[in-house]
């Protein structure tokens, strides 16, 4: 490329971002909006916040003392912006504390195996050596009554067998496609005989694991593929007294074939953990008081609680620290909120919404008289996705109160009204069903369901803080238009298709094993 080319490009690009600030600043925005912008953008304490909780807390398993060093941080956090907030206690959970595991294969050779207990695991009281063993193919439950009598002492393989870690998409780019239709198959074939295998045994998923104790495995090992590289689900264990781990698909594979083609692989297992009873579980709650209207309310909600594959990162640490930051905000550029601002982190959210049902269930008249509740959960991404979950005049309050979000926010949008409402998947799911336009700001997934959720792959590091600014605004933003509403909106419901009827509003589980 020739000089006089390079100058031209470089004028023509400078321009270019000249004109695209110019236009920015040209854009007529609210004075309490523009200072929510500015401030989310020049001034985040969103990596400062993630930090601290993840980093430094980590995973919140409901019950677990993470759980409760996470709800008290929240409430120092809050007092020190000047923010009133609580811990409020809605039940009690079994308490339990992830400790190392610690798994090798000691024949026939030596090697460490990327693996973790699952949550709620019993312990190994010292370290377990086993022969691995798999299920065999049987045609009835007399079979398999049968089967097990020989596997005392035994660590028992309990997952599906993968030919491939590959991820689908590099097959399908990498594959000619007939290879890539034939392995296709061939993985559909897998799966549905494993499902009768399963079958066969006369158990299903959730009771094997308790017969295979019964029988006296020494522990029980899975592995949760996603189906993305390095990702597996972290559940919770399905035993009482033998340690049940997730093994990574690469690893129980190798552990598989040496099991299936008779070289009877051992493996060492150290699983420390401590089962410390009962905990309290809460819900974390901050307020802003209303200056003119106290007794009518407006939420911004995200769940605390998370699974302990990892720290938690984007289910649900960044919708945690997003309403964090929206409320910090708030509350040093709206000082003057008409209505109260309340901001829910619910706890077990994980094993049924229970945080958010027990919230509704305990403050009647917060419900009668909130405005709508604003619930973002699912991962990282900025949100795209708003619709009326099933209330008639949505489009009317929520499109005027988008009208006020910044144009680089609200055009990434989509909106559809009325909708249905949400019957569950997250917490604005409990409002909802109890009446109350209960929003949830739905976020691009960058790989969400796949990658991180639920995952041990859940990390900071996957957090993109930019995204998370643009949910910051989009929340305060929508929390203000919201609270200065003349009037409490409609909550008309719309006429629910044939068969279909509006969600029941749900007693909360407030006592809790796993």
């Amino acid at each position: 490329m020739n000089m006089y080319k390079k100058i031209t490009l470089s004028a023509l690009a400078i321009s270019a971002q000249f004109w695209s600030a110019q236009q920015t600043s040209q854009e007529k925005l609210n004075p309490v909006v523009q200072n929510i912008v500015n401030e989310a953008n020049n001034n985040s304490q969103l990596e400062n916040l993630a930090f601290e909780l993840l980093d430094v807390i980590g995973p919140r398993l409901v019950g677990s003392p993470a759980m409760k060093q996470a709800n008290d941080w929240a409430v120092e956090k809050y007092k020190g912006w000047g923010i009133d907030a609580q811990n409020q206690q809605f039940g009690e959970w079994a308490s339990w504390q992830r400790g190392i595991t610690q798994v090798e294969m000691t024949s026939p050779r030596v090697k460490s195996l990327e693996s973790m207990q699952l949550a709620w695991s019993p312990a190994t009281k010292k370290a377990i050596d086993a022969e691995v063993v798999i299920l065999p193919k049987v045609n009835n439950p007399s079979e398999f009554t049968e089967w097990l009598k020989g596997i005392k002492g035994k660590f028992v393989l309990m997952a599906q067998y993968q030919r491939s870690g590959r991820p689908d998409y590099q097959l399908k780019e990498f594959a000619t496609p007939e290879l890539y239709e034939k392995f296709k198959a061939q993985r559909d074939k897998d799966a549905e005989d494993f499902r009768t295998l399963i079958k066969n045994t006369g158990y299903d998923n959730n009771t094997l694991p308790e017969a295979l104790e019964k029988a006296g495995a020494a522990g029980i090992a899975i592995s949760n593929w996603t189906g993305i590289m390095g990702a597996n689900r972290i559940f919770g264990a399905k035993t009482k007294n033998i340690p049940m781990i997730d093994i990574a698909v690469e690893d129980y594979g190798m552990l598989y074939r040496l099991a299936l083609n008779g070289k009877k692989p051992t493996i060492k297992v150290n699983a420390q953990s401590k089962n410390l009873g009962t905990a309290k579980s809460f819900n974390t709650i901050a307020r802003i008081e209303g200056k003119e209207k106290p007794n009518e309310y407006v939420i911004l909600s995200a769940h605390f609680d998370s699974w302990d594959g990892a720290q938690g990162a984007t289910d649900n640490g960044t919708g945690t620290i997003t309403m964090m930051e929206a409320a910090r905000i708030l509350k040093k550029y709206y000082p003057n909120n008409k209505r109260t601002i309340i901001i829910g982190h619910w706890g077990s959210e994980e094993q049924g919404l229970n945080g958010s049902r027990a919230f509704v269930m305990d403050n009647p008249e917060i419900i009668k008289n909130t405005q709508a509740a604003f619930n973002q959960d699912n991962g990282t991404g900025r949100v795209v996705n708003i619709q009326g979950q099933g209330f008639v005049d949505s489009y009317d309050y929520l499109t005027r109160w988008m009208t006020a979000l910044p144009k680089n926010v609200g055009k990434h949008i989509e909106t559809s009204f009325p909708g249905m409402p949400g019957g569950g998947g997250s917490d604005h799911a409990s409002f909802v069903a109890a009446g109350v336009p209960g929003i949830s700001l739905s976020s691009l997934n960058w790989g969400y369901f796949g990658y991180t959720w639920h995952t041990n792959r859940d990390t900071y590091d996957k957090i993109m803080f930019d995204e998370v600014k643009n949910n910051v605004i989009a929340a305060a933003v929508m929390a203000y238009m919201a609270s200065e509403e003349p009037e409490l909106v409609s909550r008309q419901k719309r006429t629910m298709p044939a068969g279909q009827s509006w969600p029941e509003v749900k007693e909360p589980k407030r006592k809790g094993t796993n």
